[in-house]
């Protein structure tokens, strides 16, 4: 998954981010195997340790919280450590990892352009419906709502054909 921030460094580690998730990128100074590795993620707190040197690399609390159950992390080559965090309430910008951390500027993030593919299916439905309107708008037609007003209209005066409605303004 590409990430829509820049590459974040922080002393130990560096870390990047979409909406949705983090990811921190650890590199070990020697290699380690995963049981060398002491890696807790809780709901609002990650600690990673070193066994081997006895060496703290981060043990602090998170900006947010986090799912716990979805989050995981991988070891590649023994020296490269990805930590996943799945954020509780997605669709928002960190500006750091660890609480008392430098943060960044959120408002200088410029994610990519999204696909209606990327969208669930309900949200994909309501951007579809603003992108017709928007377009009929422009177009000097009226947009989904209007015609449905007028639908609705039309139908009231049918039912009561004994009412005048030649006078009546309607915006």
């Amino acid at each position: 998954m590409s990430k829509e921030s820049q590459v974040n460094k922080c002393d130990r580690y560096t870390w990047s981010q979409t909406l949705n998730d983090c990811t921190l990128s650890i590199k070990l100074e020697n290699p380690v195997k995963s049981k060398d590795l002491f890696i807790k993620i809780d709901n609002d707190h990650l600690t990673v340790k070193n066994l081997i040197t006895n060496d703290t690399i981060i043990d602090g609390k998170l900006y947010k919280n986090v799912k716990k159950s979805d989050c995981n992390w991988t070891l590649e080559s023994g020296k490269n450590l990805e930590i996943e965090l799945f954020k509780l309430k997605g669709q928002e910008w960190w500006s750091c990892i660890i609480q008392g951390e430098s943060e960044i500027d959120v408002t200088q993030i410029k994610p990519q352009n999204s696909s209606l593919s990327d969208f669930d299916g309900e949200t994909r439905a309501m951007v579809e419906k603003m992108l017709y309107n928007q377009n009929r708008k422009a177009q000097g037609l009226p947009t989904t709502d209007e015609e449905e007003k007028q639908r609705i209209f039309e139908t009231f005066k049918n039912e009561h054909p004994d009412m005048d409605f030649s006078n009546a303004k309607f915006n």
